[in-house]
């Protein structure tokens, strides 16, 4: 059997692995050593475990993305994203869908001290949607702005998604960083446009809460006071270059910490629930970039990823069509597969495509996460949907899917002007002297 066919084989026992629910990372793994066995013996293969655990188990750069991961914990128990509602609300609050744009807004800051759209979905679900019923909003807006807001934890730094694209890619992860911001800001201006359009269409499903007193607001902005801190140290150390991202993420977990140990929130029990709590998402993460890196050795061996960037090559499309087929397989891959999972199993097939077709490493790392974003909230699956569907069972999931297509549609708006400004992207870190 020539390697192109075991090529083939090797991607249709990787989803029959994953369609029996074999974790992403041992569908990857197993995928891998099989095939590898087959091309070159099964000595080597087992010896690819071995090179490539502790590759990733000593890498700097997964160092960070666990460190960052504790720190979104600890940041969690503190109450940090409480603080962060909280402040958004006293200044958006008194308008019509106030607590849907407060909603966003605290998804903004939370994502950029968690970076992750799981934890800001989960906890912004708690903190949120009490809140929006009791105050009489409609569910369809209340679940959109959640779940959809949720996902700007994948992108606004410090990015998870972006730090192991980074590092799988070998592109400079503080330029990722600075590339992040600009489409971050503008996914936040993009969902507050769709939030407004809502309750201009229909003024009930939002009705406008009291306005606060500046006195008031003020009060509450000394009282935000670490989650501020807290992220103006992240990323403020990170794109002034006073500190290395793995540096950034070691003073940001220790802030964290002490602000939890200062409110009174750390007891034996809660600390080592947290630390259980991202040492199993650190594990996941970790199984599964071990995975990919013994299924890409696979599909070099196969030379598949070559063929298919030939064959897509020699199609005759545009380099746009061939954009639009993969942001099409991105929305599909996004709404059935974890996000890390969906971006690791293409990226040998992606990026030499990407390359080759003349578009910037670090434009697309920010195309790939939007596209993902938007996958993350999109039927039949969606992971968002599912975690707050997960913690308000009383919501049907079709009602949460009808509340985010305004989102769905604000999102592919905000795409389509990175697409076709890449400079949204790419300004930033060209005059910061990143590229």
């Amino acid at each position: 059997m020539s390697a192109l066919l075991i090529g083939v084989f090797g991607l249709v026992l990787l989803f029959v692995l994953i369609i029996l629910h074999v974790p992403i990372g041992v569908s990857m793994g197993l995928t891998g050593f099989v095939t590898i066995g087959y091309l070159i013996g099964f000595g080597p293969a087992t010896g690819l475990f071995g090179a490539e655990g502790h590759e990733v188990v000593s890498s700097e750069g997964l160092a960070v993305v666990a460190v960052f991961i504790l720190m979104g914990a600890f940041a969690n128990l503190s109450g940090l994203a409480q603080d962060m509602y909280r402040l958004a609300y006293a200044f958006l609050g008194h308008m019509r869908g106030g607590l849907a744009l407060a909603t966003v807004g605290g998804c903004a800051g939370f994502g950029s001290v968690s970076g992750s759209s799981v934890a800001t979905t989960a906890t912004m679900t708690r903190i949120a949607l009490p809140e929006m019923m009791q105050r009489g909003y409609s569910i369809t807006l209340s679940t959109g702005s959640i779940a959809a807001g949720g996902t700007l934890g994948m992108l606004i730094p410090p990015s998870i998604v972006m730090i192991i694209y980074g590092i799988l890619t070998e592109q400079f992860i503080i330029a990722l960083f600075a590339a992040a911001l600009i489409p971050g800001l503008l996914s936040v201006l993009v969902y507050f446009a769709a939030i407004r359009t809502i309750v201009f269409l229909n003024p009930a499903a939002g009705p406008a809460g009291p306005r606060v007193p500046w006195s008031e607001r003020l009060q509450i902005l000394k009282q935000s006071w670490g989650v501020v801190t807290l992220a103006a140290i992240v990323s403020g150390g990170l794109y002034s270059g006073i500190v290395t991202p793995a540096e950034s993420a070691s003073v940001g977990v220790s802030i964290a910490f002490l602000f939890a140990v200062f409110r009174g929130k750390v007891n034996w029990t809660s600390f080592f629930e947290t630390l259980l709590e991202a040492a199993a998402t650190t594990g996941m993460i970790y199984v599964i970039i071990i995975g990919a890196h013994i299924f890409s050795f696979f599909m070099t061996l196969s030379g598949l990823p070559e063929f298919i960037v030939g064959a897509i090559e020699g199609s005759g499309l545009s380099r746009w069509a061939i954009l639009i087929l993969l942001y099409v397989m991105f929305l599909f891959l996004g709404s059935i597969f974890d996000t890390i999972a969906a971006m690791v199993i293409t990226l040998p097939f992606v990026f030499p495509l990407i390359i080759s077709l003349g578009f910037d490493p670090i434009w697309w790392g920010v195309i790939n996460v939007i596209v993902m974003e938007i996958g993350m909230i999109t039927p039949p699956i969606g992971m968002n949907v599912f975690i707050m569907h997960g913690m308000a069972k009383h919501i049907p999931l079709r009602t949460i899917f009808r509340g985010i297509a305004p989102f769905a549609a604000a999102d592919l708006v905000r795409l389509a002007l990175v697409t076709a400004f890449p400079a949204l992207a790419l300004w930033l870190p060209e005059a910061w002297g990143y590229l």
